[in-house]
């Protein structure tokens, strides 16, 4: 029987190498001229400090027993940052298949009633496959929903034209949400929802297609978002993500705004747009008066 191929792995360390380009690796080149931009074979091998041959041998796919020591060596001369080194250490030494909750997920009321009662900032309470799983008032204004829709976030971004016009650097939005995904498939390899949901937007979206065979690895953290909401206008806000404790992947998403700001002032607006108390006719005439 041959050997087992790690295809996931090799193909990760050929998009890394061939997006690192010499001078960010500490390469000179002399002026001499490359069919490619990225590194060669050979030059990860150097600065890993390990043969050219062993190196192809991995990055081909061939099932060794690789070592930390090696796995270090290959993200340092990669340049990979923390988050895509955890994704190499996985696509080496995959995690066990477990069984994982099918269907919707479920929130601990206690952090529901955390959420709710946050009321200066946007919050949303998102599951491991990006589904929107909760949030406050102002969190579901902000995406323009209410507060009985959940939809799939990654679906949102890449299937609704609205998310286009709502976030400002959508390009950015759309990337970094192709790379939680690719990180999650790793972290989370027997969640069988979660191998559709990819399947169905590499079906139907070409951008999305596209952006995962550039194999971008992200995780949701603390980020500058701007959105152009229709009601309130243009929002800067302060993106803080916290990870609940356990193996549930769900996330706290906070959106604040500085305070002071004209931000935090259309926020305050938004919020008393879709208060219980405003009438939904006032916050359509409101609207229609933009």
């Amino acid at each position: 029987m041959g050997k087992r191929r790690n295809t996931e792995l090799g193909d990760f360390l050929r998009a890394r190498r061939a997006a690192l380009s010499p001078a960010d690796a500490g390469i000179a080149t002399c002026g001499s001229l490359r069919r490619v931009p990225g590194l060669r074979r050979e030059e990860v091998a150097w600065l890993a400090g390990m043969s050219v041959n062993y190196y192809a041998r991995i990055e081909q796919g061939e099932d060794h027993h690789l070592s930390g020591a090696v796995m270090d060596a290959i993200a340092g001369a990669l340049r990979l940052n923390e988050i895509e080194r955890l994704h190499l250490l996985r696509l080496a030494w995959p995690p066990p298949i477990g069984q994982l909750q099918a269907g919707p997920e479920e929130v601990r009321d206690s952090v529901i009633a955390l959420v709710e009662s946050t009321t200066q900032q946007g919050v949303c309470i998102v599951g491991r496959r990006t589904d929107l799983l909760g949030g406050n008032r102002l969190g579901f204004a902000l995406f323009g929903l209410s507060a009985d829709q959940r939809p799939n976030l990654a679906r949102q971004t890449f299937l609704e034209s609205a998310m286009r016009d709502l976030i400002v650097d959508w390009n950015d939005w759309a990337r970094n949400m192709v790379g939680y995904l690719r990180a999650a498939s790793t972290e989370y390899p027997g969640d069988l929802q979660m191998v559709e949901l990819i399947s169905e937007l590499k079906a139907r979206s070409r951008e999305f297609m596209e952006f995962w065979h550039t194999q971008p690895v992200a995780e949701w953290t603390h980020q500058v978002r701007e959105f152009h909401h229709p009601l309130v206008g243009h929002l800067t806000l302060n993106k803080e993500v916290a990870r609940l404790p356990g193996p549930s992947g769900q996330r706290i998403i906070f959106y604040g705004a500085t305070p002071g700001s004209e931000t935090a002032e259309r926020l305050r607006l938004l919020d008393s747009l879709v208060s219980e108390d405003a009438p939904q006719a006032e916050i359509g005439s409101r609207f229609d008066r933009r």
